[in-house]
């Protein structure tokens, strides 16, 4: 017999302080702390850091309806078209939630109303909102 060592785990080491760090920061996103998100990002969290489902912080900041926390994370380089494990945008999580001041956010940062499954439009056609389907596709 040998005394061959044994394959790691392919699953990667986590270190919980970061790990805990992680859960605060998409907490910070979900609750709409902007100030405090902003300063993380500006600190080094990474704009485009996503959680385990792929939602990116400005999706859960669009989904629960925090647009100053929104155009936080835009203006410090969140990529508005960055779609979850679901293939679902930031945009279209807020036509779906009906959170107009972040739609507005997104567009005028130039999130693509097409992006995603189903997309911004077609979210909109969905729930028979004729009024955002004719700006989002204007």
């Amino acid at each position: 017999m040998t005394d061959a060592p044994q394959p790691e785990s392919s699953e990667p080491a986590h270190d919980p302080e970061v790990l805990e760090l992680a859960q605060k920061v998409f907490d910070l996103a979900r609750h709409g702390e902007t100030d405090t998100l902003a300063a993380y990002v500006d600190a080094g969290v990474p704009a485009n850091l996503t959680n385990d489902k792929g939602d990116s912080l400005l999706m859960l900041a669009a989904y629960h309806g925090h647009p100053g926390a929104v155009r936080a994370l835009l203006e410090r380089g969140a990529d508005p078209d960055r779609t979850n494990d679901r293939g679902q945008s930031p945009l279209a999580g807020a036509v779906f939630k009906g959170e107009d001041e972040v739609v507005e956010a997104l567009l005028g940062a130039g999130a693509d109303p097409r992006a995603g499954t189903p997309s911004a439009v077609e979210t909109a056609q969905m729930f028979g909102k004729e009024e955002l389907v004719r700006r989002l596709t204007a």
